[in-house]
């Protein structure tokens, strides 16, 4: 199991947003996160980074418990897990390569060699091997949340945790970058969990469903249930 919370509070650093969250998350697994604004979605991915930790239960991300987790341990559970910002988060004062060189040797990468081919590698697999010089002023909306899948990608995550990936892109991209994931979870075994708000996307990509709502999060029995939270 990548992800096994079990009767989770869940903080937002200072308060309690989510009570007994329990949750399962498995190699193969593709979940949505979805809810109202405020209702603790981005607060149980920084959860699960270890970025605030649990109030009370547990929660266990590829092998870590995160009310446990020494900080030592913060980076090494964080390589294990790649994520998409809903900010994008691309430095802007370097082109596409260097900011994934920047992550690899801020993650322990040393060997150039293996350096350029781990970028070649992760820039292939999200469709962008031509545009390495750019920098993110200079692609698009959807180019640049490519790049953001190819730096999650870096370190071969056992779990994508995306926010709202989707959420300013125009339909046609928008489905480009969910065939994105898809690939990525069918193909290579990546667990995906997405936060988002789009009904379409919910509907056109099924997949499980946990609802935010009321300081709890719940998994639906079908996607149709999810639409009163959005």
């Amino acid at each position: 199991m990548i992800v096994s919370a079990r009767h989770a509070d869940i903080s937002n650093g200072e308060n309690i947003v989510v009570y007994d969250l329990n949750m399962d998350i498995d190699k193969g697994d593709f979940i949505y996160i979805t809810g109202k604004v405020g209702t603790g979605k981005t607060s149980i991915f920084r959860t699960f980074i270890a970025e605030n930790l649990p109030l009370g239960g547990s929660v266990s991300v590829c092998g870590q418990k995160i009310e446990e987790i020494r900080s030592k341990d913060i980076a090494k559970l964080r390589r294990k897990v790649g994520v998409v910002f809903q900010d994008l988060q691309l430095l802007k004062d370097r082109n596409v390569h260097d900011n994934l060189e920047f992550v690899l040797k801020a993650t322990g990468w040393k060997d150039s060699k293996r350096i350029e081919e781990k970028i070649t590698e992760v820039l292939e697999q999200v469709g962008m091997s031509t545009k390495s010089h750019r920098t993110p002023q200079q692609l698009s909306g959807g180019e640049q949340q490519r790049i953001c899948i190819a730096r999650a990608l870096l370190n071969s995550p056992e779990l994508i945790l995306a926010d709202e990936p989707t959420g300013n892109l125009d339909t046609e991209t928008a489905d480009g970058i969910m065939q994105l994931f898809l690939r990525l979870n069918r193909e290579e075994g990546t667990a995906i969990a997405m936060i988002t708000h789009d009904r379409t996307i919910l509907s056109r990509y099924p997949a499980t469903v946990y609802v935010c709502e009321k300081e709890s999060c719940t998994k639906v029995e079908n996607n149709a249930d999810s639409a009163t939270a959005l």
